[in-house]
């Protein structure tokens, strides 16, 4: 499907997020508006627009009846599904502030957010996110109200808690439209700072509705469209393209059931769109590299010849490349090669989105190849999220796409990126240093990132503060290398240290079964914890590293390595929500490894 039904609503029409979510009934009531999967009878449960709006009555119904009044702030603790929808539209249309919480959020970083904001009412998923709560009980002080999905265990003398069931009314009455203006507060959302204490982001109504508009006049979406939601809601990339778009739009999203379940949900909702961060693509990618090592050479080889011929195929239609002979292959290698993989994503994918973090150029050309309409873009919690998006027609994967209509963009001192428009967050709640420190007196939003612009493409470069300074004055982007090292599917997170330092380290973390075959090869016993720590093995990974990073300077090689098989999670504290390393922590944690390579030095 490459056209459809168009029927957008724009961000005048809807005037507020709940406005919006009032007109789609309006205009397609019996329209399948999400699908998700009911555990209790085993099937996929479709609910229409006009289902949707009379549970979002009930809630409001519910909401009415507790100590609330336009502007205070509830939050939510839930994965996606319905109930993440019903809630926070009961709460936009009650002219409550929503602020969305990471599901897997540390416990001490949720009861700051609840208290930062002054969150008065918590709704969560059940017993997971409750006793994770309990650990800082005595800190949720502020909230007046606790609401749980499914029912939890109450400690004694908690009288805040009910369960959705018994909290809500039988029914609701019409849809209140208490939403107020566009340019009223609509959420807080806080960023999962790789230091320091998160800052909760100021949005209005109009900020997302109008970076929603601006960005379906790129990327349009159809009433025939499905999305596939995987990405936490909280993220605010997922929560304006992968929620208030396809709304916009009159769109279809189905709620995958989790992550180790996302293969199999792929193939069952077929979807037309998906959206998503790179490192679910550089999985897929590393899993298919090594299945490759264990082909034929002739498959190998059938495989490289598919993805350069799709590649050369798509540049021909982009206009980069000219016509080739070998396109005359491509039925024969789409059936062999590229359908197969493409069916294990449902098969009639139209487009598929990323952003977030850097897309790796060799990620992009294999997918491209194998013919996904892979589009990269670019933004910022502070700016809705959208700033850039490569269009279908003009899709250039090694940029970050090009500016949506309406936002201004431009380099600044030290080759920063600005950016100025309507879709510019109001400023970090209660902190009006930090909202003078990124934005300046002329509107112009300072992203922290280093960009160059070519034909209207924006190429980001770099951060301006993750930069190493190596003791004798050579600079490197840690972030860039270890992208790269990461490609090789032996690594799953690794770390580049180095700041003020002789020569660069690295620590590791490893991908087990590629740890398990990779120990085979140099006679190693991978279930012996001291085989991490073989010197033979420490020299194998920096001459693995050697070739992984030829295509930086020669001063940029890794000399000593640390490797684990321990993951950098959000619950040991080592990265963000948003998968971010948490560059401090992750040094501090391994302080008495990094000494050791530096031992001598």
């Amino acid at each position: 499907m490459t056209t459809g039904t168009l029927d957008k609503i724009s961000a005048d029409v809807a005037g507020t997020l709940a406005g919006l979510f009032r007109e789609r009934i309006r205009r397609t009531p019996d329209n399948v508006a999400y699908r998700q999967f009911d555990e209790h009878n085993n099937t996929w449960k479709d609910s229409t627009w006009a289902e949707m709006g009379a549970e979002v009555a009930r809630w409001q119904a519910a909401l009415a009846r507790e100590d609330l009044q336009p502007g205070d702030r509830v939050a939510i603790l839930a994965r996606n599904g319905t109930a993440w929808v019903t809630f926070e539209q009961a709460a936009l249309g009650s002219g409550l502030v929503v602020v969305p919480l990471y599901t897997d959020d540390r416990a001490e970083n949720i009861a700051y957010i609840l208290n930062n904001a002054g969150v008065k009412l918590l709704f969560m998923e059940g017993n997971e996110h409750w006793d994770n709560l309990l650990t800082v009980h005595d800190q949720l002080g502020v909230l007046l109200r606790l609401l749980t999905l499914k029912p939890v265990n109450v400690p004694e003398g908690e009288t805040r808690l009910r369960t959705v069931a018994e909290w809500l009314p039988d029914s609701g009455g019409e849809l209140l439209e208490r939403d107020g203006d566009p340019d009223d507060l609509a959420t807080i959302v806080y960023t999962s700072g790789t230091t320091g204490r998160p800052k909760g982001v100021m949005l209005s109504h109009h900020n997302i509705l109008v970076n929603a508009d601006y960005g379906t006049e790129i990327i349009p979406m159809y009433h025939e469209d499905v999305l596939l939601s995987f990405l936490p809601l909280s993220h605010t990339f997922e929560r304006t393209v992968g929620y208030y778009v396809p709304m916009m739009m009159g769109s279809m999203i189905a709620y995958a059931r989790s992550i180790p379940q996302l293969a199999e949900d792929l193939v069952t909702i077929r979807p037309t769109i998906l959206i998503s961060v790179p490192r679910i693509y550089e999985r897929v990618y590393n899993k298919i590299q090594a299945g490759l090592a264990e082909k034929s050479p002739f498959a190998v080889k059938l495989f490289n010849l598919a993805v350069e011929t799709g590649w050369a195929r798509f540049q021909y239609r982009q206009g980069s490349g000219s016509w080739k002979p070998a396109f005359l292959l491509w039925p024969l290698l789409d059936k062999l090669v590229a359908g197969k993989i493409m069916a294990k994503l449902g098969g009639r994918m139209r487009i598929a989105a990323a952003g977030g973090a850097p897309l790796p150029t060799p990620v992009a050309k294999v997918f491209i190849g194998l013919g996904l309409n892979l589009a990269q873009g670019y933004g910022l919690t502070e700016t809705s999220p959208m700033i850039t998006v490569n269009p279908v027609e003009d899709n250039v994967p090694e940029s970050v796409g090009v500016p949506l209509h309406n936002v201004e963009v431009k380099i600044g001192d030290n080759d920063e990126l600005l950016t100025r428009s309507a879709c510019v967050m109001m400023g970090y709640w209660d902190n009006e240093q930090a909202t003078r420190e990124i934005i300046d007196s002329e509107g112009w939003l300072h992203t922290g990132d280093r960009a160059r612009i070519e034909n209207n493409h924006v190429y980001i470069t770099g951060r301006l503060k993750e930069i190493i300074v190596l003791a004798n004055g050579e600079n490197l982007p840690p972030a860039d290398m270890e992208m790269a090292i990461v490609m090789d599917p032996l690594f799953e997170q690794a770390i580049i240290i180095g700041d003020s330092r002789p020569f660069l380290t690295a620590v590791l973390v490893l991908n087990p079964e590629q740890w398990t075959s990779y120990a085979q090869t140099l006679g190693l016993d991978s279930n012996d914890e001291n085989a991490l720590h073989d010197a033979g093995f420490e020299k194998a990974v920096c001459d693995k590293l050697h070739g992984l990073l030829s295509g930086f300077p020669g001063y940029a090689q890794v000399h000593r390595a640390t490797c684990t098989l321990d993951a950098w999670t959000i619950e040991n504290g080592l990265i963000t929500p948003t998968l971010k390393l948490k560059r401090n922590r992750i040094l501090e944690h391994f302080a008495d490894a990094i000494d050791r390579m530096y031992a001598g030095h």
